[in-house]
């Protein structure tokens, strides 16, 4: 199949994504994913993604006859597509505006216990646990709803935790024009707790540090409020 003037096969090269994206400059947050954005359409990918699927069940043996698996490859392809990995489309960055800090508050702004759902990237399989942010304004706020909207689109794509940490922090950063910006997720790895050492009971903290969070006073006034 043909697909931008190349032929399709599971996966591009480096040259040809060059040529399908044009070559267009990849922003400091976006560098970390370390991922090629492919600019396929939606309903192309679908397609595509839920051919393939069909195979990895024919393969398994699975009976594509069976009334309840008829249309899993589709079903499985949209959720790829428009829910779980829809963080992979920056057309779905959403959009965050600023308020000005009328009320000149100074003090550290937290939200934590954000709902983290995202997917290892070595095997597809759940990370679950929580997100807590803070930062100091620099002269302006955002809705409180927006940082859940920044830590959901970073955590719709497959991940990895240390990576997904940072580009929330990035992007605030960015958002909320200063470095004083802090990250702390706890998550349980499902490749850990459902496979391999299949240990129930671990978790995975990681954290990200910047401007006056790097001051010890701050840093733990912040694990105080989120514990």
């Amino acid at each position: 199949m043909k697909q931008n003037g190349n032929t399709f096969s599971g996966h591009y090269n480096e040259i040809e994504l060059k040529k399908i994206n044009g070559n267009k400059p990849v922003g400091p947050i976006e560098r970390l994913q370390h991922t090629h954005t492919v600019t396929t359409d939606d309903e192309t990918k679908i397609k595509l993604i839920g051919e393939h699927f069909k195979q990895i069940m024919i393969l398994l043996g699975l009976d594509m006859n069976d009334d309840s698996l008829r249309d899993t490859p589709e079903r499985v392809a949209k959720m790829y597509v428009k829910e779980i990995f829809s963080g992979l489309n920056t057309e779905n960055k959403p959009a965050v505006a600023l308020f000005e800090n009328k009320y000149n508050y100074r003090e550290m702004i937290v939200e934590k216990n954000i709902t983290i759902y995202t997917y290892c990237e070595h095997h597809f399989v759940p990370i679950v646990g929580k997100a807590h942010v803070a930062y100091f304004s620099s002269g302006n706020v955002i809705g409180l709803s927006k940082i859940n909207r920044i830590v959901e689109y970073y955590s719709k794509r497959p991940q990895v935790q240390e990576r997904l940490t940072n580009q929330i922090a990035e992007d605030l950063k960015e958002v909320l024009q200063t470095n004083d910006v802090a990250v702390v997720i706890d998550a349980v790895h499902f490749c850990v707790a459902s496979r391999g050492v299949k240990d129930t009971n671990s978790s995975t903290m990681t954290s990200f540090y910047g401007g006056r969070f790097l001051l010890p006073d701050i840093k733990s006034e912040f694990l105080k409020m989120i514990n």
